[in-house]
């Protein structure tokens, strides 16, 4: 596995990053796309597939509904990713926040590679 700082942003035209390729090898011939969160999406591939399946896939995931994995604790269902940063990924209530209302948050390690957060 590669140093996170060897990851490469990828972006549309409009700026947006949309993810990440992880180099496999040294010189970047075979990498693993990641989205914004750090998950594995799909296999491995070469770099411009890579970074065309990351294109395709875009950012919209991040406002659908998540559920943390809290280990022994079970599940935290119902949540929505308030903030996205490489200081963590901030997650709230998802009802809540879109009536406006007051909710603890939780917080998430960036990139997620535990694949602690699953959409449902």
């Amino acid at each position: 596995m590669s140093e996170l700082s060897d990851w490469l942003a990828v972006t549309r035209e409009d700026g947006e990053t949309v993810g990440y390729l992880e180099p496999l090898t040294m010189e970047y011939d075979t990498v693993q796309p990641r989205t914004l969160l750090g998950h594995a999406l799909g296999a491995p591939e070469d770099f411009e597939a890579g970074e065309e399946r990351l294109i395709e896939h875009g950012i919209s995931e991040l406002a659908e509904p998540w559920v943390l994995d809290a280990g022994t604790e079970g599940e935290v269902a119902g949540l929505t990713i308030i903030e996205l940063s490489p200081h963590g990924v901030l997650l709230a209530d998802y009802l809540a926040t879109k009536g406006l209302m007051a909710t603890e948050n939780l917080h998430v390690a960036w990139p997620d590679l535990e694949e602690r957060l699953t959409r449902r």
